[in-house]
């Protein structure tokens, strides 16, 4: 797709050159919160919990394969393989990218912005190709005609305005119909919260994992001598290399601690409970980032099943219905439509796997060649086969042959 080159939107002049000021509000995508965090794209991704639940949701969403559906005049579905809607969201969206890290992005960019964006590369009616944008170089505005047009400034600094049939744009929760919710918007303060727990952690083995405290003494210290052990004292007793190392005080000096333990202000007991909010705003069990306090080997299953439904698949059924309703023609809307595979996440074990394929096949619901499929495995001879029990025959025959 090298001669598709031509028609980015790089290579063409800009509506409007992009001025510091927009520059400013597009790079400081980030506000402080009361803890005293400034929270923003990359201290969040900086915090291992919340980076752990991101990582999670668009891995997994990336594995899924994806295909390009066709429904058939009477019953059933074809996967449309030549249609080129399916090359892009199955193989290839743009030259530089597989179909599994487009997606992986476009969910990370909802998780953590809201919205994921991507110019359509378009060739008359047909995308050629999606190349993703930055979320904090879009802004989408909806004008008084209730059209929806993207105010865009490229990586080069170019700025344009684009409608809408030139944005293939899904966004997440919404109040507005029109911008999905930030987390880092909606939740800075859990996230500066948990974040500034971490850098707590982190300054306490500073300091040799103790408390911090004062040097005190009756007499007077000159402004020579109080710079001199103040220097020696911080050369000698800070960091965790000079941890329990025995101090000499001299001159009447004594160590007072001034602030409060760890123990006092329960540091490890609020950080489980941010975890904990964190896995709640990602809607991810906490066993998926690796937090196993309260998991066993009977609920896990479980709460991964749920965590399929009510936290993964709402991220794929926008992604399934921005690609009918912005990636085909009016035309093949009305009988196509794109579906990640979800069978593999949703398997439970394989005694409770091979009992439901027994029932299905009992019933006739599947073949054996249905079941094979199912597997990943291939067909064999003679298992197309759909079988009816007999206690389901009307008087002793088939229900077609009455």
């Amino acid at each position: 797709m090298k001669w598709l080159s031509k028609l980015n939107p790089l290579r063409r002049k800009s509506a409007e050159a992009m001025t510091s000021r927009d520059l400013l509000e597009m790079i400081a995508a980030g506000a402080v919160a009361v803890s005293g965090v400034q929270v923003n794209s990359e201290s969040a991704l900086r915090h291992a919990p919340f980076f752990a639940g991101l990582k999670v949701l668009a891995e997994d969403a990336g594995k899924l394969p994806i295909k390009l559906y066709k429904e058939r005049p009477d019953r059933g579905r074809d996967v449309a393989k030549d249609h080129k809607v399916h090359r892009l969201i199955s193989r290839r969206p743009n030259d530089f990218m597989t179909a599994s890290e487009f997606w992986e992005m476009c969910v990370a960019h909802v998780v953590l912005r809201g919205n994921f964006y991507a110019f359509k590369v378009m060739l008359g009616s047909e995308v050629e190709e999606l190349l993703p944008l930055n979320p904090g170089s879009v802004k989408p505005k909806l004008r008084d005609d209730w059209s929806l047009w993207y105010d865009v400034t490229f990586a080069n600094g170019k700025r344009d305005v684009l409608p809408a049939s030139q944005i293939f744009h899904v966004r997440g929760l919404s109040l507005d119909g029109v911008r999905g919710l930030s987390a880092l918007e909606y939740a800075r303060e859990t996230l500066g919260l948990g974040i500034a727990a971490e850098r707590h952690g982190a300054k306490l083995f500073v300091n040799g994992a103790n408390p911090g405290g004062a040097l005190e003494t009756e007499q007077t210290l000159t402004d020579e001598v109080f710079e001199r052990v103040k220097t020696s004292w911080n050369e000698k007793h800070t960091g965790l290399e000079n941890s329990h190392k025995v101090a000499i005080l001299e001159g009447g000096l004594k160590w007072a601690s001034v602030t409060m333990t760890n123990t006092d202000a329960q540091w490890l007991e609020n950080r489980k409970h941010t975890d904990s909010q964190i896995c709640g705003l990602l809607r991810v069990p906490p066993h998926k980032i690796a937090i196993l306090d309260r998991s066993t080997n009977n609920n896990i299953e479980h709460q991964s099943l749920d965590y399929v439904n009510d936290g993964l698949m709402p991220h794929l059924n926008r992604i399934e219905n921005r690609i009918r309703i912005s990636l085909l023609n009016e035309r093949d809307e009305e009988d196509h439509f794109a579906k990640f595979n979800v069978a593999a996440l949703l398997r439970g074990d394989m005694k409770a796997r091979s009992q439901f394929y027994k029932d299905m096949v009992f019933i006739g619901a599947y073949s054996p060649n249905d079941v094979l499929e199912l597997e990943d495995r291939n067909p064999r001879e003679g298992g197309d086969i759909y079988l009816t029990p007999s206690n389901m025959n009307i008087n002793g025959r088939p229900a077609n042959e009455n």
